[in-house]
């Protein structure tokens, strides 16, 4: 299983939100790009870069900044966050980033989805954001009445690289992911999942690896690595032993 470190912008700064609130950020870095560098030093597989004002904008803002950390980093990075269009699909792709996320256009246009996904092959994602199991768009602002796993099926066995999962209810708050949620989402679908969304400690990492026989492939951490909750190494560490042991 793969951890992967967040690195979320807003206002050109690296920030965590509690459950997505744009009013309830907390500033951890004024460089997302020394930061980016910070934790791959540490180990770090890949990258997962959100830019925030982009999701609430509906359009990119921040794409400045994810160039320099492509331009930084030598490991792959996985970018969403406002990418509505083809023009903003093919931006992120030609600026070199590995794979983009889809989120609120998985919902809105799912032909759009199909069409990237056959333009790039293996480099297109879906996010899901689900709160008590409904998705939820637009950077978290607006619900619907869609279920996390009707759309998730959606695009079950066309080719995405994977389904990025959060648990908006745990997101920013430390309180441990959602396990069960996250092992009946996974396994509902073939697409290898990606959960996200209230890790706090190693102890969730080792909760989290035992969802990967349900198709948890990564997971992704934030908070919990700034605040020092989370050491990236060890938990890096206890995923590679996982593996070793299987």
């Amino acid at each position: 299983m793969i951890i992967i470190p967040a690195i979320d912008i807003k206002g050109g700064k690296c920030v965590r939100l509690k459950q997505g609130r744009r009013e309830e950020e907390t500033v951890f870095s004024n460089d997302p790009v020394q930061t980016a560098r910070h934790w791959v030093d540490a180990g770090a597989e890949w990258l997962h870069v959100v830019d925030l004002d982009g999701a609430f904008e509906k359009c990119p803002v921040s794409q400045s900044i994810v160039k320099r950390i492509r331009e930084s980093v030598r490991v792959p990075i996985q970018v969403g966050g406002g990418i509505r269009d083809e023009d903003a699909i093919s931006m992120y792709m030609d600026m070199g980033v590995d794979r983009v996320i889809l989120g609120t256009t998985a919902l809105s246009n799912p032909d759009r989805v199909e069409q990237a996904m056959a333009r790039y092959p293996g480099r297109i994602a879906v996010g899901i954001d689900a709160k008590e199991g409904w998705v939820a768009v637009e950077g978290w602002t607006r619900a619907t009445r869609i279920q996390a796993t009707a759309l998730a099926r959606r695009f079950d066995g066309l080719g995405l690289s994977a389904i990025i999962f959060t648990d908006i209810h745990r997101d920013g708050m430390q309180t441990g992911p959602n396990i069960e949620a996250t092992r009946a989402f996974a396994s509902a679908i073939s697409t290898p999942v990606i959960a996200s969304g209230g890790v706090s400690s190693l102890e969730d990492i080792r909760n989290l690896l035992s969802l990967e026989h349900a198709g948890v492939a990564g997971v992704i951490t934030g908070k919990a690595l700034y605040s020092g909750s989370l050491d990236l190494a060890e938990a890096i560490r206890i995923g590679n032993r996982h593996v070793e042991l299987r």
